[in-house]
């Protein structure tokens, strides 16, 4: 009979087991003290992959005695979850429910009022931030519980010790350069190192491995894909700083790596922020090529998406650059926060109930369509928009700005 994967063999079956997650199921962890008080509540559990969600879920699982039953929301139809649903209401269930971020909305309307009344607890498991990309009526009846990325240390005794353990039955000698190089390859996801330990084993059964022998059986050392590590957020805003000072090369170069990263939402959403922040209104054209590339991308996935990614991405390091209209926004919100929110003139108000409206004069009776009254709340100085003159597109607006203020003089005579 063939052997389970090492994976499944070494899985941690109790919390004392559990790597890296002490806050949460350590003797003092959150998750501990509601198996061990008896009180279950639902719960999403977020982090990047192979850092043990559904591990943690499991063991919850087996320590809550009652019916388990796993529904994942990308591919799991609602007839399936009906057939919980119905089980949940005689018996009670646990539902561990994968990609929760993927549910979908009819999916949504019939969980959700079965996890309000407690016949189903819910732990739901995403890679993404939950407060983004969970639905807020998922939110709400949950308790969002975070995962720590593993570290280095943590990991390399974890592989040791499952390794050192005879009934796992791995036969190679390993120096200790290559336990480092399998963390490191894997980024710290557990699943990944110890497929990776299991794989040098089968392919040098009883024997000594060194750094080199390593090496040709781990071709490509993973990259992670931790939203919340300070290097993913440094490359990130390296991309935007070099394509903000047009260089080219660097541009590409840290989009190269977070291509190899695979995270097209945020690539999208930082080359989105830099159309609008960095380029602006000296290039609006890009706005509309940014929604191209984005639309591109999503229909055609990995790897090539990587084509228009490099398209936009070459044409916003070449573009002029303006934050005139990034600035602008700013000066209006600053003097909203220092005590800018004055009432609305009443001629600019919608009132059907005066006697007499006040006199709102309709700019396109006049010449020019420009009329001299007042839009601002009396009170509120404005001077937010500063006109700039970066490319053809803003020059003839700074144009158009000034023409309209020698219009409105003139009418003051």
């Amino acid at each position: 009979m063939q052997k389970r994967p090492l994976a499944y063999r070494v899985r941690p079956e109790n919390f004392g087991d559990i790597i890296g997650q002490d806050h949460l199921v350590g003797p003092e962890g959150v998750i501990r003290k509601m198996v061990e008080n008896g009180q279950y509540f639902s719960l999403i559990l977020y982090g990047p992959p192979g850092i043990g969600k559904t591990t943690i879920a499991q063991v919850v699982a087996a320590h809550y005695g009652l019916n388990t039953y796993t529904f994942n929301a990308s591919t799991d139809t609602k007839a399936a979850l009906k057939e919980i649903v119905e089980q949940a209401k005689r018996y009670g269930a646990l539902m561990i429910v994968d990609e929760i971020h993927r549910m979908k909305k009819d999916i949504q309307d019939f969980l959700l009022p079965e996890v309000e009344t407690g016949n189903v607890i819910l732990i739901g498991l995403t890679t993404n931030n939950p407060y983004h990309s969970v639905n807020p009526a998922v939110r709400s009846r949950t308790h969002i519980l975070k995962l720590k990325p593993i570290t280095e240390n943590d990991l390399l005794r974890f592989l040791k010790k499952i390794h050192a353990d005879e009934k796992n039955g791995l036969s190679t000698k390993l120096f200790d350069d290559v336990f480092t190089y399998i963390v490191r390859s894997s980024n710290r996801e557990i699943r990944t190192a110890i497929n990776m330990l299991e794989l040098i084993d089968i392919a040098y059964p009883g024997q000594d491995v060194d750094i080199d022998a390593a090496k040709k059986i781990i071709l490509k050392p993973a990259l992670s894909l931790d939203k919340d590590e300070d290097n993913y957020y440094n490359i990130l805003s390296a991309l935007q700083k070099s394509i903000r000072g047009s260089d080219v090369d660097a541009s590409l170069h840290y989009l190269a790596r977070l291509v190899e990263m695979e995270d097209l939402d945020s690539i999208l959403r930082r080359l989105t922020v830099i159309a609008y922040e960095d380029v602006g209104l000296a290039n609006p054209s890009v706005f509309a090529k940014m929604d191209a590339c984005a639309n591109a991308c999503e229909r055609v996935g990995f790897p090539e998406a990587r084509i228009p990614l490099s398209a936009i991405v070459i044409d916003l390091a070449l573009s002029p650059k303006s934050n005139s209209a990034y600035k602008a926004m700013d000066e209006a919100l600053e003097s909203l926060r220092k005590g800018d929110m004055k009432k609305v003139p009443n001629h600019l108000i919608n009132i059907d109930n005066f006697e007499e409206k006040p006199s709102y004069l309709y700019p396109h009776d006049y010449e020019n369509h420009i009329v001299r009254q007042r839009y601002l709340p009396e009170g509120v100085a404005g001077g937010y928009y500063t006109p700039a003159e970066t490319g053809k597109y803003e020059r003839r607006l700074k144009e158009r700005y000034e023409a309209i203020m020698k219009i409105l003089k003139k009418q003051d005579r």
